[in-house]
């Protein structure tokens, strides 16, 4: 029994010794309980909206005031006519316009009734619905306030208009998350382990005495599987438009383009893990676990980003995923230009350049 007890402590000053071992026992965790405790909510906070006044009158400035100072709603602009609308649905900041008609407070004293136009960006149903929800209990609490001063009482009508997602189709939503998830954890995972792989063979001495430079290797382990992972955006693309009736709205030469650009960052923050990892099952352990939950909860894919708290708001912009998702969801829903979208490009270009850089000066260090 003595040997046992013994066995057993000896078992637990090896574990309390692997910082490794104590980070996934007690940190992922907590890491993950914090994550899915402030990112997963189906409320909206913060939502930027416009406003397009026609009337101007102190009654819908009240119902702006009132809309403003709601947690749910954040005023962004005041636009002038239509024509502005799409233009900012397109830039990707606004999520909904309301638009009160001419002579508001007068419609209200005369007919009793006056109208508010709530256009939504429906690329998110969901999100779509809510703020349509929330807009419209609003608008009711405000009336219900007013009617206790007036006999007869006051109606605010709403009409509810969808942009780009008149059906509300969430199909439309999880093609291009689930084509942006796949494509950075396989494609980081293909790459995460084939350096380490080179070293558990044994065929990493032959690497270090060849005349190649470690740019060269480094470049070398990606290119291949670009091709790969290009079959796989081409394949769920093609399920999305033939099965899904997914629209193509915009540029496909954009669209191609800023595929290859989101591969090939993926595949340079695997190569980046390789470079860090002793093993393959220590850069499989980082790639999934690492990648998978920030993947989907922090990338605005399920969850809206602006809903959660400013801390993980923060940590979401070094998310590649995030960009590429806001980028083909105006491309292929919206019809974007490369005017409109130029700064995500220009992030996702910034990271792929510094997950290689790392990686290079990685495996400078290891060969020395």
């Amino acid at each position: 029994m003595k040997r046992f007890i013994g066995f057993v402590t000896k078992e637990f000053y090896h574990i309390f010794r692997d910082k490794r071992t104590m980070f996934i026992l007690f940190g992922m965790p907590i890491a993950q309980i914090m994550l899915f405790g402030f990112a997963i909510t189906n409320e909206i906070n913060n939502v930027n909206i416009a406003i397009l006044d026609h009337s101007k009158d102190s009654e819908t400035q009240k119902i702006i005031s009132k809309i403003n100072a709601s947690k749910y709603f954040n005023l962004e602009q005041e636009i002038t006519n239509e024509n502005q609308i799409e233009a900012i649905f397109k830039k990707g900041k606004v999520k909904a316009v309301l638009v009160f008609e001419n002579d508001f407070i007068k419609n209200l004293q005369t007919q009793k009734q006056a109208k508010v136009q709530i256009i939504t960006d429906a690329t998110d149903p969901n999100i779509a619905n809510t703020i349509t929800n929330y807009t419209n209990a609003i608008l009711q609490n405000h009336i219900q306030q007013v009617n206790t001063l007036n006999k007869p009482t006051y109606q605010i009508q709403t009409q509810t208009q969808l942009y780009y997602n008149p059906e509300l189709k969430s199909v439309f939503t999880f093609v291009p998350g689930v084509m942006t998830v796949i494509l950075m954890l396989v494609s980081a995972m293909m790459t995460s382990i084939s350096i380490t792989r080179e070293k558990e063979l044994g065929t990493m001495e032959v690497l270090l005495v060849s005349p190649m430079k470690p740019y060269q290797v480094i470049i070398g382990k990606v290119f291949p599987y670009i091709f790969l992972s290009i079959i796989n955006a081409v394949v769920i693309l093609l399920l999305g438009f033939f099965v899904f009736k997914m629209p193509f709205q915009g540029n496909l030469f954009l669209l191609a383009f800023v595929t290859v650009l989101f591969i090939i960052t993926a595949l340079s923050l695997g190569i980046l893990i390789s470079t860090i990892s002793s093993s393959q099952q220590m850069a499989m352990m980082i790639s999934l676990m690492g990648l998978m939950l920030p993947v989907i909860i922090l990338s605005g894919f399920i969850f809206p980003i602006s809903s959660m708290p400013l801390p993980l708001q923060i940590i979401s912009n070094i998310i590649p995923a995030k960009w590429f998702i806001i980028i083909i969801k105006a491309i292929m829903l919206k019809g974007a230009t490369f005017s409109i979208i130029w700064k995500e490009i220009l992030i996702l270009i910034a990271m792929s350049v510094l997950f290689i850089g790392l990686s290079i000066k990685n495996y400078k260090i290891r060969l020395e």
